[in-house]
């Protein structure tokens, strides 16, 4: 159960070990400890997470980064849960918001649904439940966008995670699937280095580390030619539409 982090299941030796998530979450938790070992067990699910202790600590990574799923502790000190939990839902385009308390009460659950989170869990929780509550809120976001992305003979089933180029299947990583989610939704907008660490991984990433290239290079060799990931010098990275 997820009350003291030192009860979390050690990662990949859960029944979720299975289950990747290629998803970004923000964790809201003031237990810096708790806060700690969700997102190192997140992590371990192949998740890109980024914590936040206080309620405008949150606020100001939302203004800055795109997340998939918040995980919100309701009882933040200053700015709480509900205050962030509303202003998330009144930008209308924001993530997915699993909130979490001590209360166990049914009108405390009734009121946090009633600001607009989209889940609820009680501490103390098992892991795998959080995984499972986290994978079932973000693919509430992935119904909101077109569930087949597709650039000329590539096409990208999102929710079945998987990619095919013309009648060919093509195998991923976890992280190139994220990587090519986000050029595809681009829709040919070139993305810099920096905006793809922003949104496939978390802030723990070096900034100067060549991952990127590194992962553009090697999902290029798997898509095959002609090339579909194209670079531009000196900008960064797109989807070229054009056919060749």
């Amino acid at each position: 159960m997820c009350g003291p982090p030192s009860q979390l299941p050690v990662p990949g030796l859960t029944s979720t070990s299975d289950r990747r998530l290629e998803i970004k979450v923000l964790v809201v938790e003031d237990d810096a400890e708790l806060a700690r070992a969700i997102a190192e067990g997140l992590r371990h699910q192949a998740v890109a997470v980024d914590i936040a202790h206080q309620g405008d600590e949150a606020l100001a990574k939302l203004g800055w980064n795109t997340y998939d799923v918040v995980v919100l502790d309701r009882d933040l000190p200053g700015i709480d849960g509900d205050e962030v939990c509303r202003r998330v839902v009144e930008g209308g385009t924001g993530p997915r918001i699993l909130m979490l308390t001590a209360a166990t009460g049914l009108d405390e659950r009734v009121d946090g649904l009633g600001i607009g989170a989209d889940d609820y869990l009680t501490k103390p929780f098992a892991f795998q439940e959080l995984v499972a509550r986290i994978h079932a809120v973000s693919r509430r976001t992935l119904r909101g966008a077109a569930p087949v992305i597709t650039a000329r003979d590539l096409a990208f089933d999102v929710p079945r995670r998987r990619v095919h180029r013309g009648s060919r299947e093509i195998r991923l990583t976890a992280k190139e699937y994220r990587v090519l989610e986000v050029l595809m939704r681009a829709d040919g907008e070139v993305l810099s280095a920096e905006e793809l660490l922003e949104r496939a991984w978390d802030e723990n990433i070096d900034p100067f580390t060549a991952t990127v290239r590194v992962t553009i290079a090697n999902l290029r060799a798997k898509l095959g030619d002609p090339p579909v990931v194209e670079t531009v010098v000196g900008a960064g990275y797109r989807i070229n539409r054009s056919e060749p």
